[in-house]
């Protein structure tokens, strides 16, 4: 019965992927779905950054297609594959919630996180491309959305205005990524994957200018990328 986690997983990575085909029409948290309407906002990478999913999507399917006929029984394997069932079992849900909650959708995305980054950690030393890629991508990836989503409930319920709660969900998402980042050398697509991202905020907030906004989130991208010069490993 070796098998069945792998086989679990590999199924979870197919559900996830169809998602988008089961419930089609979410192109982000409508602005309306906010009490202050969020039109533009600060926070959010500029439209073609989100087509990173179709990679994502390919990648963890290859991956976990790969440790389901090849390395079922290996004991590299096995560490992260109960944490990362966990993330892409929620993302299953996630779209036909966001469609409705983005409070709930917000929750949901901080435990694919979680769960994503664990599996990160966990993942073994062998067929880096295989295992360990896939999943830097993703968790690079949900660390933006997730802390996206901090930033779009920030200001769509007024806690904060738009430019302070970007900056606040900018800041969280660059601690996250820089100490991930710093202790996990052997997987430098999760940074790349942030500064994907980071790039699309700065985009996003060229026209107009919003000079803090796109200045911390190039603060960033070189703070990633200082981390080459440093060694955990």
């Amino acid at each position: 019965m070796i098998w069945v986690r792998p086989l679990l997983l590999f199924l979870a990575a197919l559900g996830f992927a169809a998602s988008p085909l089961v419930f089609p029409g979410f192109n982000g948290f409508a602005p309306d779905a906010f009490p202050v309407s969020q039109i533009d906002p600060p926070v959010q990478p500029a439209g073609y950054a989100f087509a990173i999913w179709g990679v994502i999507y390919l990648w963890l399917i290859a991956g976990t297609g790969f440790g389901l006929l090849r390395r079922s029984d290996d004991y590299d394997w096995m560490d992260h594959r109960d944490p990362l069932l966990i993330s892409l079992a929620v993302g299953i849900f996630w779209l036909p919630v966001a469609q409705f909650s983005p409070i709930a959708a917000t929750a949901m995305i901080w435990v694919m996180l979680v769960t994503a980054l664990v599996a990160l950690f966990r993942a073994g030393d062998m067929d880096r491309w295989w295992q360990i890629a896939p999943i830097a991508l993703y968790a690079g990836w949900l660390t933006a959305a997730s802390c996206v989503s901090v930033g779009l409930l920030l200001a769509g319920y007024g806690l904060l205005p738009e430019t302070p709660a970007a900056l606040l969900a900018l800041a969280l998402a660059l601690t996250i990524s820089v100490i991930a980042q710093y202790r996990l050398h052997r997987a430098p697509l999760y940074g790349i994957t942030v500064i994907w991202a980071l790039i699309a905020v700065i985009v996003a907030n060229a026209s107009p200018l919003n000079f803090a906004v796109a200045g911390l989130a190039a603060a960033g991208i070189f703070a990633i990328l200082a981390l080459r010069g440093t060694d955990t490993e």
